[in-house]
């Protein structure tokens, strides 16, 4: 009885010596905070993943990156008429005056059909989506006229999604159509600007809820080429310049007290 008890003993005394090795090493485990940056394979994971024959399979697909149509050098041409000015006017008609072929860089962002209050704006920035997608591609038609070859187009604007109409994909198909070549979109970053607002479509139901977004868009298009064509002499940027103006995402609020200035549209970099 006495040498059962023992090795009943000695079988307990084992059977905690087992368990308590794994708890001991559960709570260190436990104890020691995860840190992305401490996996094992973090360097992986932030590497770009290599394309091999990269330029090979570019041509395969077939894209726009290598596409140049014939390019001539531009025509010196007298835009003094037009230069450091401030010209009020309807945008279609101003620009059938300016010749052909002679603008570098296009910035424009047209109104977005919102019901907006614009001065001299009988109709309150509110008319039918049709006529308005009409109206901006007679604008685009002669934008694209007078852009010089590799001359760059860029649009600024936000679709209005209570009304569930995507204006940055449809402008985008307008200047497609017209045979400019999409380079790019910058997603604007208006911190939280966008959404202090009250319509949220189905509140508190997911049957037909509105999305909020912080964001504009601004869409980038070229002429004839990727390629702006120019004096390499001429050429002034930095290199943290070029690296902080290729990323993709602006992020610049709006002046707060744009009433003390007596401006409708000012923002903050």
């Amino acid at each position: 009885m006495k040498e059962a008890k023992d090795m009943m003993k000695k079988s307990t005394h084992s059977l905690k010596y087992k368990t308590r090795k794994p708890k001991k090493h559960l709570v260190k485990e436990e104890s020691v905070p995860f840190k992305p940056n401490h996996y094992s394979d973090v360097k992986l994971l932030q590497r770009e993943r290599k394309v091999k024959n990269r330029i090979e399979k570019e041509f395969i697909r077939g894209g726009t990156k290598y596409q140049v149509i014939h390019h001539s050098p531009d025509k010196p041409v007298d835009l003094s008429k037009w230069s450091n000015r401030i010209i009020c006017g309807d945008s279609e008609s101003v620009l059938k005056e300016i010749p052909s072929n002679s603008i570098d860089i296009i910035i424009t962002s047209p109104p977005y059909n919102f019901g907006l209050d614009y001065d001299s704006d009988h109709k309150n920035d509110a008319v039918k989506w049709e006529d308005y997608f009409v109206k901006l591609n007679q604008v685009w038609t002669e934008c694209a006229r007078v852009l010089k070859t590799g001359g760059r187009f860029c649009v600024n604007i936000q679709p209005l999604f209570s009304d569930y109409i995507p204006t940055h994909h449809m402008v985008s198909k307008q200047l497609l159509d017209l045979g400019l070549l999409w380079k790019g979109e910058i997603l604007w970053e208006k911190n939280n600007y966008n959404c202090k607002y009250t319509a949220w479509g189905s509140w508190c139901s997911p049957s037909m809820p509105y999305l909020k977004y912080t964001w504009e868009f601004v869409e980038i298009f070229c002429k004839g080429s990727h390629k702006k064509f120019g004096s390499s002499n001429k050429i002034d940027i930095r290199g943290d310049e070029f690296k902080k103006w290729v990323y993709a995402k602006w992020v610049i609020a709006p002046e707060r007290n744009m009433k003390e200035f007596g401006h409708p549209a000012m923002f903050r970099n």
